[in-house]
């Protein structure tokens, strides 16, 4: 691999920091401790599903959200009743209507008076509920004014975003409409979750293997040069003949502070030209990536193509193999960033985001636990203050935003995994950003790279028990997630913890962790060397790290 591959590399590795510790669901159920609770006023804010039926003809589907007040909305489908629409009058609904209504639901503007009078209005009026249709484009929350005490409020309220109303009004206009108001709650597992641990367990488990044997063919290479004399000449983790690059303790903590400053560039600039650069990158960065894992497979099958270069201008000598591989991974890219609206598109964003993880981790190595704790520890408070703290600053998760695209009319940014939750009635993706995969995939690879090293047994070593750790951690991470409604999680705040801290405290137990802090490799007899008198074999000894 050469130099246009590590800067890819190291490119891919501060893009995914910057969306670390996204995994999120949708939010269905607000639990609001800003917004007064009082007696009569104490719904938990819930998403509602509007269908619409125009001359008993099924048409649009609306999602707005329910009130602080009034009885809380049906979930089952098959038990919410089919109400026909109409338009209050006066509009506003603020002062009592010129007509009663027999069980209709009512349609209002916004404004004028309170939430709570609309709805009181209405209930008077004979309406069974009310949908108020909102002057701005997003929803809003429907609370009561902490002096209220007349809230004895007995039909649903729910607002809808502007857009919607439009609509509305329009299909009103056509002839008779009816409604379906209803919270379909989410199934307790969801199934996306789970593919989606599979996946981020399964890439770092590829990986891992990968960077091993890499590494493995390596030192079988520097052996053979030990052999034949060429000490001098060989290192096995040498950047320049290895093509892998090394994590040192100063780019680890500057990594996670340009990190914050490329997250923050994102949450400012987000806009619909931005998300296409953004789109141009990953593709640039997924054709890398695909390129270098089916040349990697290939190879084995092609070896002449393998091994035979050519020469080709600004990219110098490619092999056979890689130039017929590349247009494949290029139309690949190309045709995702052209459909990538289409409901499928998320098979290809996966395949190509997880060839680009998979690439990173073979390329940039943790050479020792030290670094890879600074790493993983930056890692961790940097998730937490822009998952969380963020929200003082910018009155928003800063993460959260810059992952779901908000301001453009993408659905999120493209690096992410995701699968849709098909069996979810509320439907959606659940995502995980790359840095929750890329930065503890590295650190699990090199729990690996050091059991082959050692020639460490699966139980004796460290890379199982990495393994569980962080499945459990990102399993963990999931549990919180539906414990949270949705809300979206930093996985790093749990993922963080249960690996580095398997790792180290596994390291002490053995008495391998400062061997394992300092230099990374176990220590090996330099076999080449002449064998020195026995009087003196201890102090002679020459220990060398590969």
């Amino acid at each position: 691999m050469g130099a246009g591959a590590r800067a890819t590399a190291a490119a891919l590795l501060l893009v995914a920091a910057a969306l670390a510790g996204v995994a999120a669901g949708g939010d269905i159920v607000h639990q609001d401790d800003d917004a007064p609770k009082i007696p009569g006023c104490s719904n938990d804010f819930m998403l509602v599903k509007v269908q619409t039926w125009v001359k008993n003809r099924e048409t649009d589907e609306f999602v707005g959200v329910g009130a602080r007040f009034g009885p809380i909305i049906e979930s089952k489908e098959k038990h919410a009743n089919r109400t026909g629409l109409l338009i209050a009058d006066p509009f506003d609904c603020c002062t009592p209507l010129k007509e009663k209504v027999a069980g209709e639901v009512l349609l209002v503007q916004r404004g004028d008076c309170k939430f709570t009078t609309k709805a009181k209005v209405a209930e008077d009026a004979g309406a069974s509920a009310i949908i108020i249709l909102n002057n701005r484009h997003e929803l809003y929350k429907m609370v009561c004014d902490q002096n209220e005490t007349d809230l004895d409020i007995n039909i649903p309220a729910v607002l809808l975003p502007k857009d919607a109303g439009t609509i509305l009004q329009g299909l009103l206009s056509l002839g008779k409409v009816s409604v379906q108001l209803y919270s379909p709650d989410r199934p307790l597992v969801d199934t996306a979750e789970v593919f989606l641990w599979l996946m981020a367990v399964g890439t770092i488990l590829g990986a891992s293997y990968w960077s091993a044997w890499s590494a493995r063919e390596a030192l079988i290479e520097q052996e053979k040069l030990l052999k034949d004399g060429h000490e001098s000449s060989v290192n096995i983790e040498a950047e320049g003949s290895t093509g892998m690059v090394d994590i040192t303790m100063t780019s680890a903590m500057l990594f996670i502070v340009v990190a914050s400053l490329f997250l923050v560039m994102l949450y400012k600039l987000m806009s619909h030209w931005f998300v296409e650069l953004l789109v141009v990158i990953f593709c640039i960065g997924g054709v890398e990536g695909l390129q270098t894992c089916l040349v990697a497979l290939l190879s084995r099958w092609f070896k002449p193509a393998a091994r035979s270069f050519v020469k080709v201008p600004f990219f110098g000598a490619v092999s056979y193999l890689t130039l017929a591989v590349c247009p494949f991974c290029i139309v690949s890219a190309v045709l995702w960033a052209v459909y990538r609206r289409m409901p499928y598109a998320w098979i290809g964003q996966d395949v190509l985001g997880i060839a680009l993880i998979v690439t990173v981790i073979q390329i940039v190595r943790i050479p020792n636990l030290k670094v890879g704790s600074v790493l993983l520890g930056c890692s961790f408070l940097y998730d937490i203050f822009w998952v969380f703290i963020s929200k003082m600053l910018f009155h928003e998760s800063v993460m959260i935003v810059v992952a779901r695209g908000d301001n453009t009319d993408e659905d999120g940014v493209p690096m992410l995994l995701k699968i849709p939750r098909m069996f979810d009635p509320w439907g959606g993706y659940s995502i995980i950003g790359f840095g929750d995969i890329l930065l503890p995939g590295l650190l699990v690879a090199f729990a690996l790279r050091y059991d082959w090293a050692a020639r460490k047994t699966l139980q004796s070593g460290y890379f199982l028990w990495s393994m569980v750790a962080y499945g459990s951690g990102l399993l963990i991470t999931y549990v919180a997630l539906n414990l949270m409604d949705g809300h979206g999680q930093p996985a790093l705040l749990y993922i963080v913890p249960f690996t580095l801290g398997t790792f180290i405290s596994l390291g002490k137990k053995r008495g391998e962790l400062r061997n394992l802090w300092m230099k990374g490799q176990p220590p090996r007899v330099c076999t080449h060397s002449h064998p020195p008198p026995k009087d003196s074999a201890d102090s002679a000894a020459h220990v060398i790290s590969s």
